[in-house]
């Protein structure tokens, strides 16, 4: 868990709020790990800005559900090479209920508006993590292809 030390920083007032969905959508063991990180060092009023901020403030805005939310943020993250926090969102986007085939999709479409070596990039770490979360891609057979052979 977060390091009870670490509540007696000032924090804003979404932190709580913030931290559910980050932990939603990231998943437990990397918020933790994040925060762990970051313990007793600068980054760690970074992390609560964040969680307070971004989590708390944008990922809880009423308008786009969260599976939108994750789309956007695999487009942005491609678009700005950040591919530290890539692999993250692609976890994020499939436990907000996107497809390997969306999130696929979602590469191949930044081609057209990033640039083929960007989405290049992208996709080598967005197939890591979906090797990983979902096994190797098993290529579909064609039943009527089968019969005519």
């Amino acid at each position: 868990m977060i390091d009870d030390e670490a509540t007696n920083r000032s924090r804003g007032p979404r932190f709580e709020d913030g931290l559910e969905v980050r932990r939603n959508v990231m998943g437990d063991e990397y918020v933790v790990k994040a925060f762990a990180h970051a313990a007793n060092t600068d980054s760690a009023a970074l992390q609560d800005f964040v969680t307070d901020t971004v989590w708390g403030g944008v990922w809880t805005r009423p308008g786009l559900d969260h599976r939108s939310r994750s789309l956007l943020n695999l487009g942005i993250l491609i678009a700005l090479r950040a591919h530290e926090e890539l692999a993250g969102h692609v976890r994020g986007a499939l436990r907000n209920g996107l497809t390997r085939t969306e999130i696929t999709e979602t590469v191949i479409h930044t081609a057209g508006y990033c640039g083929a070596p960007a989405a290049l990039a992208a996709m080598r770490v967005v197939q890591k993590v979906l090797d990983a979360e979902l096994g190797p891609l098993v290529p579909e057979v064609d039943t009527n292809e089968s019969k005519d052979r």
